[in-house]
Order: structure tokens, then C-alpha cells, then sequence
């Protein structure tokens, strides 16, 4: 099966050095920037349209509540699809499936913006999620074909920083956009950009696929327990009988899932990349530290504007540092993996963001906001340098033959920690005082931000004990 994989020049020949040690230059620099510009597309995407919402409600004449499903439908598609675009890209070859995924989403970006009614955008956004799944499920797998090994930890850098600055830049493009043109541009944008990707998508390696078959009904299952996890956090609060429902069938097709992929040696969800220690810590650690993330990134604007008084532009600037600290910290955390434990890495990225929250959350500001500044700093260095030597790990303790279904795995536990981020905040909103909820967010942030300190360090332990066995 490895030598399935061996990855190859453009022209189709086969380049054995590629396989082993990254592609040569200037095809190298050329596949790192079409993945990390295809990766900008996917993440801007995300978070691009929110700050739309009611521009596109009154344009299309729907309710507020209507209109969140053009977030909806794209984050269902994307985490429906994950595993199984990764379990594809393996066995039809990562190139191939990598470029369908552009392909699709932007197709489905041009769809987006001729769409006439809210059920053809929900549609047509339904659809790019799942072109979006192709090209964030490989884009480490492609990256690790193409890296020679003592740059890997630099190149995931750069992909965590633009994963990074893509999220947090994605409101103010739209904001920026919808001040000069309408909604539909929102999607436009995308067809220009997605040509230019498919023009650089030439120097991916090609590796070959396992041929292995994708079962059809673990597929089903697959979206049978994501697809109603999806919808029923969003309905926990509102409509908490059929939120339990959904949650409730989400956990039945889980366990089925699992019961038919148990026997295989390359499952669907990667049951076999699990039973390794190393690549298990690193899930979870990854789910804990962005569910804290995702909590401190949704209380602190609250905190800022109904705490603090500030309004939402000062609200946006005093956030800003956050971003920009893991921007600086992804790729130096990078290059230090490279040479120093990930696992010390880790705990200590994961403490620094607790700190930066738990301070955030405790310290007497005195109705002063630039005290916060510091320990946004803090939560964005901390966040960057937990991130990156993360996903290295994560993704190197896979074999080569299986770094799609670790891609995946890897964008399934994001997806898993920022949704539990966010139900936590939701939840707090519902039932603690206004005043309260935010700094309460920030307080559980720092509590899971540790959880994932603590279960890093874990790593270090096993390598010890390895050590002494030996």
C-alpha cells in the first residue's frame, strides 16, 4: 500500500525522492501555495457570511432565524464530509480528490452568488461545504508529500497561521465588501481566486490511490451522526426536546458506525490511527483546546461590549491582538517542533492560553479595556504554539499511507472543540445574567485550555516510560 502512495513530478513520472524527502524546488513552493491559498477560500468562507446575515435576510425578504442556515448548511456539509473526502483522496489519489474539492466549491461559490431564494443559497452553500471538505481534509496530506521532513513543522506553521488569519480577517472582508457592493460579491470573489489555485493545482504531486472501496453505508452512517449533532447543538437551547432527539440518533449512527468499521485496517473514522497512543492524546488534546478557544473567542467580544461598554468598532480592535499573536506564534512554533518535543510544546502553548484567559476573566479591570490587551496577547501566543506542534504530531503519527484519514481526523476534532465551545457559551447565555456569562465563558475557556496542557503532557510521559522499557 505504500508504494501505492509514492508521489510523483507533475508530468506523471514518479519521483522517488519526492516520496521520501518532499518535492524539489520550485514545485515545492508552488504546492504549498495552492493548498494554503485553497485552504484561505475554505476558511474565509466560513466565517465570511455571518456578518452578511441580515443583509442577505432582508434581500431575499426571510426572518433572522431563516437565514442562519446559510452557515448552517455549509458547516454540516463540511464536518459531513471530512472523513469520508479524506477516505476518498486514499483511495483515488490526494491530487485528484484535492482538486475536485476546489472544483466543486467553486462552482458552488458561483451558484451562491446567482442564488434567487434563500433555499437555492442554503442549496448551493451546502454544496461548497462539501468541495470544502475535499481541500481541508488533504490539504496536510498533500503538504506532508511535498515537505521534505525537517521543514514539515515550518510548512504546518504557515498553514495554522493562514487558517488563523483567515477566521479572524473573514468579518471584516465581509464587512468590507458589503460596504462597496452586494451579498452575491461575497461569493464572487471566490471564482477569480479558485481559477488561480487550479492553475498552481498542476504541481501537486500525484500520488496514487489504494483503489480500496468506499462503503457506501458507513458513509450514510457518517452523516447520520454528524448532520443531526450539527442541527441539534444549534436547537439545544430554542427547542430542547428535539435537540435531545437529534443528539440522541447522532449517538446511535455513531455506535453503528463504529461497529461496522471496526474490523477494517483503514476505517472510515480512523479507528486504527486511534489505538496509537500518541495520535489519540493528540485528538483529544486538540478537541479541549479549541472548545477553550472558541469559548474565549465568544465571550470576550460580549465581555467588551455589554462589560465594558465599548462599541463594536473598538470591540473588533481591541480583539485583533489575539489573531495576530497566533499568527507570530504558528510558524516560530513550527520550526521549534522541529527540533524540540511537541509534547512540552503543547502544555506549555495550552498553559499560556489559560493564562491569557483566566486573567482575562479574573483580573480587575476597572472598567479599563486596555488591560485586556496582554492577555489576548497571551491567549493568541498560547493558542499558536499549541496548535502547530499539534497538528505535527498528530499528522507524524500516522503512516504516510494514512495522513489523508489523519487530515481529516485533524479537521474533525477542530470542528468537534469549536462546536463544544460554542454550546458551552450558548448554554451560558441562556441561563447565567448577561453581566455574568461572558467572564464565566472566559473562566471554563482557561479550565479546558489546561485540560489540554495536562493531557499533552501525557505524550512526554509515554516517551519516558517507552524509554526505560526499552
Amino acid at each position: 500500500m505504500l508504494n501505492a502512495m509514492k508521489a510523483s513530478t507533475a508530468d506523471g513520472k514518479e519521483d522517488p525522492d519526492a516520496a521520501e524527502d518532499g518535492l524539489p524546488t520550485p514545485q515545492r513552493h508552488y504546492v504549498v501555495a495552492a493548498v494554503l491559498a485553497a485552504v484561505v477560500l475554505v476558511v474565509l468562507d466560513g466565517a465570511i457570511a455571518n456578518v452578511a446575515l441580515p443583509t442577505m435576510a432582508a434581500a431575499l425578504r426571510v426572518s433572522s432565524s431563516q437565514s442562519i442556515w446559510v452557515v448552517t448548511a455549509y458547516q454540516m456539509a463540511l464536518v459531513m464530509t471530512l472523513l469520508p473526502a479524506a477516505a476518498l483522496g486514499e483511495s483515488r489519489g490526494y491530487r485528484r480528490v484535492f482538486i475536485a474539492g476546489v472544483v466543486v466549491f467553486t462552482a458552488a461559490s458561483a451558484l451562491c452568488a446567482l442564488s434567487p431564494s434563500l433555499p437555492w443559497l442554503v442549496a448551493a452553500r451546502f454544496v461548497q461545504g462539501i468541495g470544502g471538505a475535499g481541500v481541508m481534509a488533504l490539504a496536510v496530506a498533500l503538504l506532508r508529500f511535498a515537505t521534505p521532513l525537517r521543514l514539515l513543522g515550518a510548512v504546518l506553521g504557515w498553514n495554522a497561521l493562514v487558517i488563523a488569519l483567515s477566521a479572524a480577517a473573514g468579518p471584516t472582508i465581509g464587512a468590507a465588501i458589503l460596504s462597496v457592493a452586494t451579498w452575491p460579491w461575497l461569493f464572487a470573489v471566490n471564482l477569480p481566486v479558485g481559477a488561480v489555485v487550479l492553475l498552481a493545482a498542476r504541481a501537486l504531486p500525484r500520488t496514487g490511490g489504494t483503489g480500496r472501496r468506499i462503503d457506501g453505508l458507513s458513509v450514510l452512517l457518517n452523516a447520520g451522526t454528524f448532520a443531526p449533532l450539527v442541527v441539534g447543538v444549534d436547537l439545544l437551547v430554542t427547542r430542547p426536546a428535539l435537540a435531545t432527539g437529534l443528539l440522541a440518533a447522532a449517538a446511535l449512527s455513531l455506535t453503528a458506525l463504529i461497529r461496522r468499521e471496526l474490523p477494517r485496517t483503514a476505517p472510515l473514522i480512523p479507528l486504527d490511527l486511534l489505538r496509537d497512543g500518541s495520535f489519540r492524546i493528540s485528538v483529544m488534546a486538540s478537541i479541549c483546546c479549541f472548545a477553550g478557544q472558541m469559548a474565549g473567542m465568544v465571550a470576550l467580544p460580549f465581555y467588551l461590549h455589554h462589560g465594558l461598554g465599548q462599541d463594536a468598532f473598538m470591540t473588533g480592535l481591541f480583539m485583533t491582538p489575539w489573531p495576530l499573536a497566533t499568527a507570530i506564534a504558528g510558524p516560530v512554533s513550527g520550526r521549534i517542533a522541529d527540533r524540540v518535543s511537541s509534547a512540552w510544546l503543547c502544555a506549555a502553548g495550552g498553559a499560556c492560553l489559560a493564562v491569557g484567559l483566566a486573567g482575562a476573566a479574573l483580573w480587575p479591570l476597572q472598567g479599563n479595556p486596555l488591560l485586556l490587551i496582554p492577555f489576548t496577547i497571551a491567549s493568541g501566543l498560547g493558542f499558536g504554539f499549541f496548535q502547530t506542534p499539534n497538528n505535527r504530531n498528530m499528522l507524524l503519527s500516522a503512516p504516510r499511507a494514512r495522513s489523508g484519514a489523519a487530515g481529516g481526523m485533524q479537521g474533525t476534532a477542530r470542528l468537534a472543540g469549536q462546536t463544544a465551545g460554542s454550546v458551552i457559551m450558548t448554554l451560558l447565555f441562556t441561563l447565567a445574567p448577561a453581566d455574568t456569562a461572558p467572564r464565566a465563558g472566559l473562566a471554563i475557556g482557561a479550565v479546558l485550555a489546561v485540560l489540554a496542557a495536562a493531557v499533552s503532557t501525557l505524550r512526554a510521559g509515554r516517551r519516558v516510560a517507552e524509554k526505560v522499557a526499552a
